[in-house]
């Protein structure tokens, strides 16, 4: 099966040839980037050397040749390929914000128009797998609301309020410099930033509802000193009080049979370069404390990916992404 990575230089296109490498069916044959077009892939990925041959391209969208692209690209860039592909015959997994959110929604979020909305599955396999199945085209989750919803979501329909706090690694900013990202800046230190306005709130709000429940969602992400992970905590505040044993059995419930799930004391060690995502959550009565954590380039962007298309092709879910973290 032939892969194209539009968006190909950047920390999400790496980590889907990183991953893809070892897909039992997939080759990436394509991987585009518009300022690198002749540069060897390994001369910017430099951990892929001997792993592919490929080098950037320059292609018009028309001229594509795959059975799945990945759009790799930030918001507004997707909507100018995906229907094309899709057109085309070319099956769809979108990396960006642009078929995440209703279109309304998208529009005042993100400050721009929507030039080409459709309605697309939203990619956590773990809750919409059915919509997943078969289909051509899925919007990947943010990376954000991937640990947060996961950690809530067993809970939802018996909150009223749900306030979520992350610390994320460096890397969810992008391998573009600037001063936030700036080691100085960020080594020995931690910072909250877009204390109650960040984008991605609007996905948590939007799968907590899909949930059933009403709850209201609070947001704040802090950036730490690491290079990859996002660890969430998750306050939720019940409607009635919970004993710890039930709060157990309703999340081991819920995600049973889920391979990559694992209810056990969440660290970002535990998971990083893997496709995981820890969660345990503890009560004290009226609020639980659930806590997840998952790789943000990999469960929380490429690796949900390849997740999304092993369930659009028809190839077992793990198929390519069994690999344990890399503890220490």
């Amino acid at each position: 099966m032939k892969i194209a990575i539009i968006g190909a230089s950047g920390y999400a296109g790496g980590e889907l040839i990183r991953l893809l490498v070892h897909h039992s069916a997939a080759e990436v044959t394509c991987a585009t980037s518009r300022k690198l077009a002749g540069t060897s892939l390994d001369q910017v990925h430099p951990h892929l050397k001997g792993f592919t041959d490929l080098k950037f391209e320059n292609v018009d969208t028309d001229a594509i040749d795959a059975d799945v692209a990945f759009l790799a690209v930030p918001h507004t860039a997707a909507m100018v390929h995906a229907g094309k592909l899709l057109s085309r015959g070319i099956k769809v997994v979108d990396l960006s914000a642009d078929y995440r959110l209703p279109k309304e929604i998208y529009e005042t979020v993100y400050g721009v128009t929507h030039s080409d909305y459709f309605v697309a599955p939203y990619g956590i396999p773990e809750l919409h797998r059915k919509e997943c199945i078969n289909a051509k085209f899925v919007a990947n989750p943010g990376c954000f609301p991937t640990g947060a919803t996961l950690a809530a979501a067993p809970l939802a329909k018996f909150a009223h309020t749900i306030i979520f706090d992350s610390k994320t690694g460096v890397s969810g900013a992008g391998d573009n410099p600037s001063a936030t990202t700036h080691y100085p800046n960020v080594g020995d230190n931690i910072g909250p930033y877009k204390w109650t306005s960040h984008r991605h709130l609007a996905e948590m709000k939007q799968e907590i509802s899909r949930l059933g429940s009403r709850a209201k969602c609070y947001f704040t992400p802090h950036l730490v000193p690491v290079n990859r992970g996002i660890l969430t905590t998750a306050h939720i505040l019940l409607n009635e009080p919970m004993l710890q044993k039930d709060v157990e059995k309703i999340y081991r419930d819920f995600y049973q049979g889920e391979y990559f799930i694992r209810y056990q004391k969440p660290s970002l060690a535990a998971v990083r370069g893997s496709n995981f995502c820890d969660i345990m959550a503890e009560s004290e009565g009226l609020r639980v404390v659930a806590v997840s954590a998952i790789d943000n380039l990999v469960k929380g962007a490429s690796g949900q990916a390849i997740q999304n298309m092993n369930l659009m092709c028809g190839f077992k879910e793990q198929d390519g992404l069994v690999a344990a973290g890399m503890l220490p």
